[in-house]
């Protein structure tokens, strides 16, 4: 009977651990939206004379970034998909390029490196593994270096060279942790030393205000009392003494 038990909670948590290893799998197999044009998103700078756009678009909530293998926005980093669009007739060169992230305090801030991020989202727990209840079995989990790799390569720049008439995007990670909250209120995103691939002409800085995007997304993230309330202050205000067929009018 005991035997019979333990096999059975044996199979139960065996199929709870397919589950879970299934549901990572699927987890990481999810992509990011493929990149619009520059000047399609909310927050963009364009240099009309240099033939180029680019834009910012952050993520501040997880929900809306879900393809990440970790929690990055949790742990104070803030993910800026930065889409370049070249719609002049000479490649462009992000080699030198310095992408910074500029408080309302500015506080100048650079895309963190697969290294910070890995040593603020590196725990001794996570290195650990986890233990299944009653069961001397650990599930151990993939190395997070691994995953910050894989995210890198799926999510980030997949090269350097922007090609005439293409776009190019790719995330990269600002720590905002010792930022006042909301840490886009009033910040920029500051571009400098692009240049052309043959390295004779450098373009002007690129500078991106996102309050731009938290205007755009300002309605999305309103809470549903919120909305409501916005609806009651922005509906028109309805005067019958305006109107001679009101039925409050006096009637001839």
């Amino acid at each position: 009977m005991i035997l019979r038990r333990y096999l059975r909670l044996l199979q139960r948590y065996a199929t709870a651990a397919t589950c879970i290893l299934a549901a990572f799998a699927h987890a990481s197999e999810k992509k990011a939206p493929p990149p619009k044009p520059a000047a399609q998103y909310a927050a963009f700078d364009t240099h009309e004379k240099e033939h180029v756009t680019i834009a910012a678009e952050p993520c501040n909530d997880p929900k809306l970034c879900d393809f990440f293998r970790l929690p990055y926005i949790q742990h104070g980093f803030i993910p800026i998909r930065v889409i370049v669009t070249n719609d002049g007739d000479a490649a462009l060169s992000l080699e030198d390029a310095r992408m910074q992230f500029i408080s309302a305090d500015n506080d100048r801030i650079p895309a963190a490196d697969l290294d910070e991020l890995n040593r603020r989202l590196f725990t001794f727990k996570s290195a650990q593994g986890t233990k299944i209840p009653l069961i001397p079995l650990t599930i151990h989990h993939a190395p997070i270096d691994k995953k910050i790799t894989q995210d890198d390569n799926d999510f980030g720049f997949n090269g350097t060279t922007v090609q005439p008439h293409s776009t190019l995007a790719g995330y990269l990670f600002y720590d905002v942790k010792s930022l006042d909250d909301p840490p886009l209120k009033n910040a920029e995103l500051y571009i400098k030393m692009v240049h052309t691939l043959d390295g004779k002409q450098q373009l002007f800085a690129f500078t991106i205000p996102l309050n731009k995007w938290l205007a755009a997304n300002q309605r999305s993230t309103r809470k549903p009392e919120e909305k409501q309330a916005a609806k009651v202050s922005e509906a028109p205000v309805y005067d019958a003494t305006s109107n001679p067929d009101s039925s409050t009018h006096p009637k001839p």
